[in-house]
């Protein structure tokens, strides 16, 4: 999996937001059984349409959500929650800001390898022909 930075320049202690592409996600959906992938859009967006196996919190609620305990989390939403390490902790929006927004907020919060969607919904649903 490739993963970029939105500024490649900073330390690797900050606050940068790695990005994967459309292609890396797709490589982690069909590999990866931790995949916990968050759409951050509003309810409306995500009743028009959203990425399989999703889970939905929105970018609001991010760090409160994610802030829960592991059977909180579980309860929740379903899945197990990431541990602060997964390399498979990914959220997206619809074209990339919020999501960008909600893998710092994962990553203040330890989340360290948290990465942002950047195609977000549009591209996907433009490449899955949905």
């Amino acid at each position: 999996m490739t993963v970029t930075s939105l500024t490649p320049n900073r330390p690797k202690n900050s606050m940068a937001v790695a990005e994967i592409s459309y292609n890396d996600l797709k490589d982690l959906m069909e590999k990866c059984k931790e995949l916990v992938l968050v759409d951050v859009r509003s309810k409306e967006e995500v009743d028009r349409g959203r990425i399989p196996g999703s889970i939905h919190i929105p970018v609001d609620q991010v760090e409160n959500d994610m802030a829960l305990d592991a059977a909180a989390f579980q309860q929740k939403f379903g899945v197990p929650k990431p541990p602060l390490n997964s390399p498979s902790l990914i959220f997206h929006c619809q074209m990339g800001r919020r999501g960008a927004v909600a893998t710092q907020k994962a990553r203040s919060l330890g989340f360290e390898k948290a990465c942002n969607f950047v195609g977000g919904y549009k591209e996907w649903s433009e490449k899955e022909g949905k």
